[in-house]
Order: structure tokens, then sequence, then C-alpha cells
């Protein structure tokens, strides 16, 4: 099958990933993460984001985001989110069929959240007529494909702690997110003051797999195994899901996939941003790319590639890029959307 540039969902399973799945297809294993690959795997994690970390594994990230958020609220407090995330956009209500908490959508001009943005949130409503603010949830990188930089999550960081409050962070792509930046998911987490990361797995060469990383662990430690036992994301065999995140930590996988995924997404930017018909729509920062084409052009380029559209009423594209897009593959859809859009 041709290559998709819709998701990096649709990507294949990275053959380091998968060979670390059979070999941990040897024997019996106590169940539940009492086992040496989650032992590893949590060590892993630590190595990279410090001992006093946390780490919970989960199945997806839906799942991931839910049992994380829920540790943070009580029933009559709220989310603060960026009204494009995926908890308010593409979750389909979950984390308020979980909590019984809200999410409140906060309007943003570009999908990143900023002080402005959050501050008058915070002055009305203190009796029990609203729900009450106590957490902060950003994606990293965005749902738009932007990164937030260092300096400004730290600012976002700083303030909601000044306001006791918490700050999440939706990391399904945060790999490439540091890729992007030239740095590490610690340096863009835990080092600005984020107190709950959900590290993804799925999108970065897995094949399923999400970790919830506390780095104030006395927010887990009492409620986090009950919210992943109840919120179903406690794998009886999870020493499958623990060796693939092995593998990923192990020699700077995640790097190298992320850092691959970017690059295919440059190549796609720098082939199709001149062609004719074709308005770049917003900033390139890591594997997404959103622009603007002719209907007719889109409905011809999607006979040959699956992709989504993003924005019916432009319309606006988005064409994703993974761990195992190649150069051939870019060059031909390039060439798909050449022809496409030259035949309007």
């Amino acid at each position: 099958m041709t290559r998709s540039f819709a998701s990096d969902n649709n990507a294949p399973v990275a053959p380091e990933i998968m060979a670390a799945i059979a070999a941990a297809n040897e024997g019996d294993a106590v169940g539940y993460g009492h086992d040496a690959w989650t032992e590893r795997a949590i060590a892993k994690f630590r190595e990279h984001f410090g001992e006093d970390t946390a780490v919970y594994f989960t199945f997806n990230g839906t799942g991931a985001n839910v049992t994380a958020l829920s540790c943070l609220v009580k029933p009559w407090e709220a989310v603060l989110a960026p009204a494009t995330a995926h908890l308010q956009t593409d979750e389909c209500g979950a984390f308020e069929r979980f909590t019984g908490s809200k999410v409140i959508p906060v309007a943003t001009r570009d999908g990143k959240l900023r002080i402005a943005d959050v501050e008058p949130y915070l002055h009305g409503g203190h009796d029990e007529h609203f729900p009450q603010p106590r957490v902060v949830t950003i994606s990293q990188s965005t749902e738009y494909g932007d990164v937030y930089h260092p300096d400004e999550l730290r600012a976002l960081c700083d303030f909601a702690h000044e306001r006791g409050l918490y700050v999440h962070v939706d990391g399904a792509r945060i790999s490439n997110a540091a890729a992007a930046l030239g740095t590490t998911p610690r340096a863009i987490t835990k080092d600005l003051g984020v107190d709950v990361l959900t590290f993804g797995g799925t999108k970065n060469g897995l094949m399923l797999g999400e970790a919830v990383c506390f780095f104030n662990p006395e927010l887990a430690r009492v409620p986090m195994p009950f919210a992943r036992k109840q919120g179903m994301q406690l794998a009886s065999k999870m020493r499958f899901i623990a060796a693939q995140f092995e593998a990923l930590l192990t020699g700077a996988r995640w790097l190298k996939y992320a850092s691959h995924a970017n690059a295919m997404a440059q190549r796609l930017l720098a082939g199709v941003k001149e062609l004719p018909g074709i308005t770049i729509t917003r900033p390139v920062r890591a594997n997404a790319i959103f622009a603007k084409m002719e209907r007719g052009a889109i409905e011809r380029a999607q006979r040959r590639f699956f992709f989504y559209i993003f924005d019916e009423s432009l319309p606006e594209v988005r064409w994703m890029t993974h761990w195992a897009t190649t150069e051939r593959e870019i060059d031909a859809f390039v060439e798909a959307i050449w022809e496409a859009s030259s035949a309007s």
C-alpha cells in the first residue's frame, strides 16, 4: 500500500520496536507491570527525566490524558485547554464522562495557549455556580504543528503555579517537538515546571502505548494506580508495552524517528510551497503541514494519496509525515500535488 500523508498514526511499527516485542514474547512474566521489562522501561524514563519521576503505561493517548488529568481535579474543578486541543475536540468527551469535571475550551489565535488567553478565566465565577479552574493543559507539538519554545512554556508554568494551577502537557508528539527545538523532552517539560506529561509512543514508531510521567510523584502515588485501572488502561501483559518504550528510549531512537519525520516534512514543504494553487497556512515546525488548495485539486490528489481535509470552510488540508516516510514517497506526493493543482 502506498504511504498515506494523513496521520502518523498510519505508520507501520519501527523494526527495532517490533523486535523488542518479539524478544519479550519468551516464557512467562508476572502480569500488570510486575515484570522485568516494565522495571527496565521505567528506569529508562528516569534516566531521561530524573529519579523522582513516576511512570505509568497506558494503551493509548486518550487513556493517558484522561487518567492523568483525573488525578489532578475534583468533579467541581476544570481544565483550561486550547479550543483546538485533542482533549476538547478529538476525545469524544472522555474526560468529562470519566471525571465529571469540565474542559473549558480557550480560543487561541494559533492553537498555542498564552498567559493572556488564560488570565480572563481566573477572575470570575469563584462560587458554587461555576467550575473552578485547576489545570492548564497544552499540546507539544500542537494540533497545528507548532511548538512551544522553552521561554513561552516556562512563563505559562510560572503563571499557573503562582495561581495554584497544575500544568499538563499532552505529549503525543513530544519527541517531534524536542527534535524540532534541538533539545530533550525533559528540557521542554520537567525543567520548565510542567507537572505531568503524557509521553507519546504510538505516533513515533510504537505499535501501541503511551506513558504518563508525573514529575511530582506525590500527585500520582495514591490516585493514579486506581485511575488507570478504573479507566481500563492497566495492561495485564504490560511487558509488551514496556518493552517498546525500553527500545524507544535506548540509543536515542525516539530522536532518530522524530527527526526523520520532521526532516521529511521539510522536504515536502520545499517541494510544494512554490506550486501554483498551494498556500501554506501555518508554520511548519515538526511533522505536519497545513495548506489551502482548490477543492477540485484536493479531490484529484486524494485519488492517489490518502490525506485529510482539516478545515472544510477554506478548504485547508493537513499532510503528515512519520518515521517511515521516504524521500521517494515525498517526491511522488509532490508530483501528485503538482499535477492535481495544475489541472485546476
